[in-house]
């Protein structure tokens, strides 16, 4: 923060917010910002000001709301071929390690893994929700993984065999949205019928539809 001119990265940080929400904000016009070509740039005291008067006229923020569309894409929807639960969840990391906002896939792949060591993220009904938060994540970001064979050594808390997963990265800033994000998806997927027309999809695109439709 020593130069007069930031970077979205660097005012994420500043403020502890995700990039996503200060390139929000700074399409929207509601933080002072330019452009330079084509990426957003911003003054450090102009930042500062704002902050001030943000701090002045409101006591919080309110919290981030989870939308499909900023979190997930077509390309990061899969039909799992592994049966196993190590070998599908590095399938889907290696999946979920395209997005832009994973810098480092290796690191995210042991630390799934290290996660799901700790305790199952397996939910019930065939549902498992792996997730992590590191500081080589720039944005919290989706991967959703539909498996052709039923896991069966998933650890559940009903027996069932794990058929649908949903992998999760956050940055370390973004606890609450992180928790937020997760306990959505946990709710929605209280609807057999939803659970039932995923399983039954043909094609990511068909996947990534029905998410939309509930999301």
């Amino acid at each position: 923060m020593q130069d007069d001119i930031l970077t979205i990265e660097e005012v994420a940080k500043y403020l502890r917010v995700s990039e996503r929400t200060v390139y929000d904000w700074a399409q929207k016009g509601e933080i002072p910002a330019g452009k330079i070509g084509t990426v957003w740039r911003f003054k450090k005291q102009e930042i500062e000001n704002w902050v001030n008067a943000r701090l002045s006229s409101q006591s919080q923020k309110p919290a981030e709301t989870v939308q499909l569309k900023n979190i997930l894409s077509v390309d990061r929807i899969t039909f799992i071929s592994q049966s196993s639960k190590r070998d599908a969840l590095v399938e889907l990391s290696e999946v979920l390690a395209n997005a832009p906002q994973i810098k480092n896939a290796q690191e995210l792949t042991q630390e799934i893994l290290k996660r799901e060591e700790l305790m199952s993220t397996a939910i019930g009904k065939g549902i498992a929700i792996p997730h992590v938060r590191l500081s080589s994540v720039t944005d919290l970001v989706m991967a959703v993984g539909i498996c052709k064979t039923p896991i069966s050594d998933y650890q559940t808390i009903d027996d069932e065999p794990v058929k649908l997963l949903f992998m999760i990265a956050a940055a370390y800033n973004q606890h609450s949205y992180y928790l937020k994000t997760i306990s959505q998806f946990s709710a929605k997927f209280k609807d057999t019928a939803l659970l039932n027309s995923i399983y039954l999809a043909k094609t990511e695109q068909e996947v990534f539809d029905l998410l939309s439709k509930s999301f």
